[in-house]
């Protein structure tokens, strides 16, 4: 099985992640590895997170009672992508090499770019269809679940949407919603069920909220301190979050 476009290019323009899987398979522990890779326990996260999100399957699995906290170990797919990684590097030199000038590599940057979006799920157009001005794609994301996106009929055309092509939902997580137990989600809204990884608190009261869906993805959220206290919102809790599909932004491997 080979690995998705995307994941490909992000494994060659941010190798730093990919030799974070190194430090996690010698460490045994999230804690150590960051401490090794020079990077903070939340920035090793959120490049797990966005592995995990990208690959067809999880590269990292927690793991109970690791040695320091925070036990982790590659999967079987993860074993294979740090494989990988070392023929990408083995290229590395040839690519340089066939650069016809040093603009060349500004412009292979440019072209391959970056999102703030802090939410990246892979999933495979399910459903197309037309709704007033407006595109509704259906993205199956693995794993029986499903979200939706409305997105003009020009930008359909544009990425080539078919049904079965594999596709990147960006969302911000400012427009990923807890709801309290018992509310009912907006009219229209993407509902999934998740479970709560970590509460992250900030100084301004807000928290980042890491949450695990069921096929294995991740989703980041932001709530007030205040109202997660109010629910009793708390690593390990069951919890709904609703987006809509209008912030719901796809892209397509280039």
């Amino acid at each position: 099985m080979s690995l998705p476009a995307l994941l490909t290019q992000h494994i060659a323009r941010r190798p730093q992640r990919i030799s974070l899987l190194q430090h996690i398979a010698e460490q045994g522990s999230i804690t150590r590895a960051a401490k090794a890779a020079g990077i903070s326990y939340k920035a090793a996260w959120d490049a797990i997170d966005e592995l995990n999100n990208l690959a067809s399957k999880p590269l990292v699995e927690r793991s109970t009672g690791g040695r320091g906290g925070g036990g982790a170990r590659l999967s079987m797919e993860g074993e294979r992508v740090l494989r990988l990684y070392q023929k990408v590097q083995a290229l590395q030199a040839q690519i340089l090499d066939a650069a016809e000038e040093s603009s060349d590599l500004d412009l292979l940057g440019r072209l391959m770019l970056r999102t703030s979006a802090r939410n990246q799920l892979q999933g495979q157009v399910s459903g197309l269809r037309r709704e007033g001005r407006h595109d509704r794609v259906s993205l199956a994301l693995g794993g029986g679940l499903e979200i939706d996106a409305l997105i003009t009929p020009d930008s359909t055309a544009r990425l080539e949407l078919t049904l079965g092509t594999t596709v990147v939902a960006l969302l911000k997580a400012g427009w990923v919603q807890l709801l309290a137990a018992g509310d009912e989600a907006d009219a229209g809204s993407n509902v999934l069920n998740a479970t709560v990884e970590a509460v992250l608190a900030d100084a301004q009261g807000d928290s980042e909220v890491r949450l695990a869906l069921g096929n294995g993805q991740t989703l980041c959220a932001f709530a007030e301190a205040d109202w997660l206290a109010e629910q009793s919102v708390s690593e390990g809790c069951q919890v709904r979050v609703q987006f809509h599909p209008s912030h719901v932004l796809l892209g397509v491997p280039v």
